[in-house]
């Protein structure tokens, strides 16, 4: 649809090419990025943009959007909530709505319906996984793009622990797709009223119809809320599912998690089977990737296949005995944000394997041994035991070895000279997004797993020690995860030394290893009513604590921090800090953090610096200029916050003034790794830029590598350096290397 007189030209910087559609409260229109990417920007309608109740719904719904960009939504890319007519602008998702689809094909069915049943399921898991409940599931906010269907519009979601805000005098939804207790009591509702509406969806997707449909949105809300669903016409393999679905109280129904257990059963043809009278197969996750290529003529959704398993069939035990039987919850974690330094921590699922792939010999060199002989650009890609799960990795360099890890990746260690690896440890279950490599010392590596929901019994995630030379496992211990919570970082755990310190499986204190042997050095209890983090300070450590309440809310806004002996494992006396704040690392002896700004439940960015000196427990405050938002990152004494639209800006840590900002043509970009003479900074996408330290002047940029998220914000930096070769960690698990004398040219 082309734009029309009186539409703007641009917005926000980003030029407009056509409208997509328009609606009560505003209208999406056609953009590209100053590099021509293409992004969706919601511009709201100027007779709202002066309502108080609006704004606030509508800083919302940005805040809600950032909080669950990944996979299975349209990312964030920039958002002016406060300006005087707000916009926000998302990556583009090439495809046509459900709704769309099912009034030129009619329903879906076979393995379409089952691929679209589970892309939804795992949709909405990691949309409740980050704290928040969409409230608004219809055929019109679900896209089918050719990688499978995203979730878009969070116009009335909210974050779990926040209040709803009505419009004054409505009931905000759409009534066939709304649960029961959203029509009585909407401030009460919770992730499983968003299961209720996935199972009104399926019913629509698989019949043309919902199943309260009425005369009239009174009568069908009528429905919801006292009848039985109509489901005579849904496949029987998918009814099994649905109806725990549609469940009129919420404890009826079963979770996302839940849900994809029993998804998973569900035969290839939604209830053929083959010739032994065992389903077809049993579908694991299927995830889709963010595709930033020209747009495609939308494709129907597949699904991805597994080693065949059992049907629904065989079992004969109603729908939820067997869910409440074989379901073991998978741990839940918020998305990550950057790791300290670049060594980020690791969640990543259970059961091991070395597959060796070279010499076993290769003793790890002392850190900072150079390749400078014989070195060619190369590009490879590690897949891990989940081949269906690509993520991201992230990689240590320890002399003429690099270690990497994420996704379905525990460690694998590859020759920086041409790519090729040594050994890899895989994992099977389910990767949490943002989530990577511990870190390494001489002799080992140490990264996270989860434990398959699928296996026997057993520590939903763990600590895994890996001999550096030749891929063995050397020993694991159950950890915990409420890192994120305390210190807006994944790291549960750390390499301090020869050690590694994390935190036990039930949260409540840090233990000390040694890295290779895994021989416990000390134990230390959290302070009473305390959950903590650990935080190294160069070659010390410190913990970052708080308190229960502020956890379990998702509100720290009074940290703690203590000094942690590394022989002992005692704490110092504690040093409050006002937070929020996340720790980004060391200048000149001090801890800074960076304070965050909130709206509501939502980051909005950091307007001030806080530094923190060891010994004298002194901690001193700097206000920023402005806020900053975007992914933060620190190299050698400065700090440095990447936007999401390429632009970098420096700050000095002792002042909070601005040293200078440069814009990029890399979006959505973290980092920075500092090495030979430049910062790098490298989006998902595998596109690099070289900034000159002094006053970030591009040295140079290079082309996108593979198809990843540019809205992504707080990922930990991608880039290692070896000697001169810069390593570089993108989307689908792909790494490259090239010289650093001699960068890939852009275009």
């Amino acid at each position: 649809m082309s734009l029309r007189g009186g539409d703007p030209a641009e917005i926000g910087g980003y030029a407009l090419e056509a409208r997509l559609g328009s609606g009560g409260m505003g209208t999406v229109f056609l953009g590209r990025t100053g590099s021509g990417r293409p992004v969706a920007i919601k511009l709201i309608h100027q007779q709202f943009a002066g309502d108080d109740e609006f704004r606030i719904r509508f800083r919302q719904e940005v805040a809600a959007a950032r909080r669950v960009s990944g996979a299975f939504t349209a990312a964030v890319v920039d958002a002016a909530p406060e300006a005087e007519q707000p916009w926000m602008a998302t990556t583009y998702i090439e495809g046509q709505t459900l709704a769309q689809r099912i009034a030129t094909n009619g329903p879906v069915n076979g393995a379409e319906l089952r691929g679209l049943a589970i892309g939804l399921a795992e949709a909405l898991r990691d949309i409740h996984r980050v704290g928040v409940v969409h409230r608004d599931l219809k055929p019109s906010n679900v896209v089918l793009s050719p990688e499978g269907p995203r979730v878009i519009d969070f116009g009335i979601s909210r974050a779990v622990d926040q209040q709803t805000l009505t419009m004054t005098g409505r009931v905000i939804g759409t009534p066939p797709f709304m649960s029961p207790e959203q029509l009585q009591a909407p401030r009460g509702v919770g992730p499983r009223s968003d299961v209720f509406s996935l199972g009104t969806l399926l019913v629509y997707a698989a019949t043309g119809h919902g199943p309260f449909d009425a005369d009239s949105p009174y009568m069908t809300a009528y429905q919801v809320v006292h009848e039985e669903p109509s489901l005579g016409a849904v496949p029987e393999a998918l009814r099994a599912v649905v109806e725990p679905c549609l469940a009129k109280e919420p404890e009826g129904r079963p979770s996302t998690d839940e849900l994809l257990v029993l998804l998973r059963d569900l035969p290839a043809d939604l209830g053929g089977t083959d010739a032994n009278g065992v389903g077809a197969g049993r579908v694991r996750d299927m995830v889709t990737q963010h595709d930033f290529a020209a747009p495609a003529t939308p494709a129907p959704i597949a699904p991805t296949t597994a080693p065949a398993g059992p049907g629904t069939g065989s079992t004969g035990a109603p729908v939820g005995r067997r869910l409440r039987r074989r379901w073991r919850p998978v741990l839940a974690t918020v998305v990550a944000v950057a790791a300290i330094g670049g060594g980020a921590a690791a969640l990543r699922a259970g059961g091991s394997g070395a597959d060796s792939g070279g010499d076993k010999n290769n003793g790890v060199a002392a850190p900072g041994a150079a390749h400078e002989d014989g070195f060619e650009p190369w590009r490879t890609s590690v897949l891990g035991g989940r081949e269906d799960i690509p993520d991201e990795l992230r990689c240590v360099a320890r002399g003429d070895a690099l270690f990497c890890g994420g996704g379905g990746v525990v460690a694998t260690r590859i020759r920086p000279l041409d790519g090729s690896r040594v050994w890899t440890v895989n994992s099977p279950g389910v990767p949490v997004q943002g989530m990577h490599l511990v870190g390494a010392t001489d002799d080992t590596v140490l990264g996270y797993r989860f434990a398959d929901q699928d296996a026997p019994q057993g520590p939903p995630s763990e600590v895994v020690a890996i001999d550096a030379n030749d891929g063995r496992e050397l020993w694991a211990v159950p950890s915990g995860a409420q890192s994120q919570a305390v210190t807006g970082r994944t790291q549960d755990a750390v390499v301090v030394g020869s050690a590694v310190v994390t935190v036990d499986a039930s949260n409540s204190r840090f233990e000390a290893r040694d890295a290779h042997s895994g021989t416990v050095d000390w134990k230390t209890p959290f302070p009473a009513g305390t959950q903590c983090a650990p935080v190294p300070v160069g070659p010390e450590l410190f913990a970052m604590c708080a308190t229960d309440a502020e956890v379990d809310a998702l509100e720290v806004r009074h940290p703690t921090l203590y000094a942690v002996d590394r022989a002992s494992g005692n704490l110092g006396r504690p040093i409050a800090v006002d937070g929020p704040a996340v720790p980004m690392g060391v200048a000149d002896g001090r801890l800074v953090l960076l304070q965050v700004r909130m709206e509501g439940p939502e980051l909005a960015g950091y307007d001030g610096v806080a530094r923190v000196h060891p010994a004298s427990r002194k901690v001193t405050y700097s206000r920023l200029a402005k806020t900053y938002s975007g992914t933060p990152g620190m190299a050698d004494g400065t700090l440095y916050v990447s936007r999401q639209i390429g632009l970098v800006t420096a700050l000095d840590p002792a002042t909070g003034r601005e040293k200078w900002s440069r814009q990029t043509g890399v979006e959505g970009a973290s980092g920075p790794v500092a090495a030979r003479g430049a910062l790098y900074f490298s989006s998902a996408t595998g596109r690099v830029v070289a900034l000159a330290p002094h006053d970030g002047k591009p040295l140079w940029t290079t082309d996108p590598q593979a198809d990843g998220l540019t809205g992504e914000q707080g990922a930990s930096p991608r880039v290692t350096v070896a000697g001169r070769a810069v390593i570089v960690a993108a989307a689908e698990n792909t790494l490259f290397a090239f010289d650093a004398r001699k960068p890939p040219k852009s275009g």
